[in-house]
Formats: C-alpha cells, sequence, structure tokens
C-alpha cells in the first residue's frame, strides 16, 4: 500500500535542474491522487516506481512536515511549473516536444501556442481514442507514434490515473531518450480552454478552491469529500 511517509518527492522548483538527461519518468501527486492510489494498485505501483515525483499540492507539502515523512518538500511543484522549465530549456537548443493525449482541437491551439513561446521547438501530437481503456490496437498506435517522433520531451496528458498507468505499463515499449510528464489539465491550460487560479490564488496554496468555485459541480467530490479523505489518511499515517 502507498505511504505518503515513505516516498521519494522532489523537493523545490530547483531541484529540476538536478534531473539527468536521457529516458526519465516524471509523475506528480497531490491528495486526489494520494487517494486515488490507495485504492488503485498499478496506480500506486507507477507513482512509487517513476524516476521521480513532484509535490503538485500544498496539502503534499504540508502533509510531508506533519507526519515526518522521509521527503520533506519545501513547495508545492506544479505541474504547470514542470512543462515551463522543461519547455524553456529545450528551446534554448531546439529540439522536438511531443503532446500526447486530450482532443484534436486543444492539441490545435497547443501547437499554435507552443509556436509562439516556443519558436525553437517542432511540436508533434496524438490524440487517442477518448474511451475508458485503450485496446492492443489502441496501445500499439499510440506506441508507434511515440517511437517514430522520437521527441527530446514527451508530455502525456490523459488525466490521473490513467496516464501514469498507461507511461508505467508501456514504459519499456517506447524507444526514447527523454524526460517524460505526465501532466493531464497543463495542456488545457496551455491551449487556454481552462484558465488557471490567478497567481494570488497559486501562491496561497488555495488553487484547488478557486477551481472549485469556478466548477462546484466536478469538483465538490474531488475536493470536499477527498480532502477529509486524504486528512483522514494522513491521521493513520501519523498515528
Amino acid at each position: 500500500m502507498i505511504r505518503l511517509k515513505d516516498l521519494n518527492i522532489v523537493s523545490c522548483k530547483a531541484d529540476l535542474s538536478a534531473i539527468p538527461d536521457g529516458k526519465v519518468l516524471i509523475n506528480t501527486i497531490n491528495a486526489h491522487s494520494y487517494n486515488v492510489a490507495r485504492k488503485d494498485s498499478l496506480f500506486a505501483e507507477a507513482l512509487q516506481k517513476g524516476d521521480y515525483l513532484i509535490p503538485d499540492g500544498v496539502s503534499i507539502v504540508k502533509a510531508c512536515r506533519w507526519i515526518k515523512a522521509k521527503s520533506q518538500p519545501l513547495e508545492r511543484v506544479a505541474g504547470w511549473d514542470l512543462f515551463e522549465y522543461e519547455m524553456d530549456k529545450l528551446n534554448q537548443r531546439g529540439g522536438t516536444v511531443m503532446f500526447m493525449g486530450s482532443s484534436e482541437k486543444t492539441l490545435a491551439l497547443d501547437v499554435k501556442q507552443a509556436a509562439l513561446k516556443y519558436p525553437n521547438l517542432k511540436v508533434v501530437t496524438f490524440s487517442p481514442p477518448y474511451k475508458p481503456e485503450f485496446s492492443d490496437e489502441d496501445n500499439r498506435a499510440i506506441i508507434n507514434a511515440i517511437n517514430q517522433a522520437n521527441p527530446d520531451l514527451l508530455w502525456i496528458g490523459m488525466t490521473a490515473p490513467k496516464q501514469e498507468k498507461w507511461t508505467y505499463s508501456h514504459w519499456g515499449e517506447l524507444n526514447i531518450h527523454c524526460h517524460v510528464g505526465t501532466i493531464g489539465a497543463v495542456f488545457d491550460f496551455f491551449a487556454g480552454t481552462v484558465e488557471r487560479a490567478p497567481v494570488w490564488w497559486q501562491r496561497h496554496g488555495l488553487e484547488w478552491l478557486y477551481r472549485l468555485i469556478r466548477e462546484p459541480k466536478r469538483m465538490w467530490r474531488r475536493y470536499i469529500i477527498g480532502n477529509t479523505v486524504f486528512l483522514w489518511h494522513m491521521l493513520g499515517e501519523k498515528f
């Protein structure tokens, strides 16, 4: 069973520069994904056995301090922070970035945004079928698309836990040499189809509340019930 107390978690944004070159899997963890991983063993395994895990939630940072976890992250490192860092870094030398996931419409907007913000990058995209589970044929098409693109940076955006489970399960079939980040909603943030919380909300650890206010019908269960469940789990880890 996954335990926050035992996880190796990146400490801060500055530590992203210490991630070595090569084929590296970078996942994120927040209160919601932790809750899901408690009930989904494959998801838990994907988070535990990925190469790097970043604390995409103030709740993770505070909980690690409270339960005296092995890792003591100093700040939240959002999926967006990882995205900006990696894109800026690759843009400095030029290369190919691949977006795998989301809809054709969102991906088209991502390509336009990348052309404006990261002019030294070639952008390749692939939109997988929208279904709960992929067939063997679907998986082969995705794997072939990634391997043929042979990107210098790969983003997987299919929402958690699907994106982490898929990437972990097919890691050995991906003949690539680059960093791979599972970043979900960042595809929408970058495309402009979903608005991130204003900076003030982000700095005060209230991005979750902003999303709840903006999308109460979709987010109430995740944040109101989910945060309570997360606190219950943390009580169990502490005592």
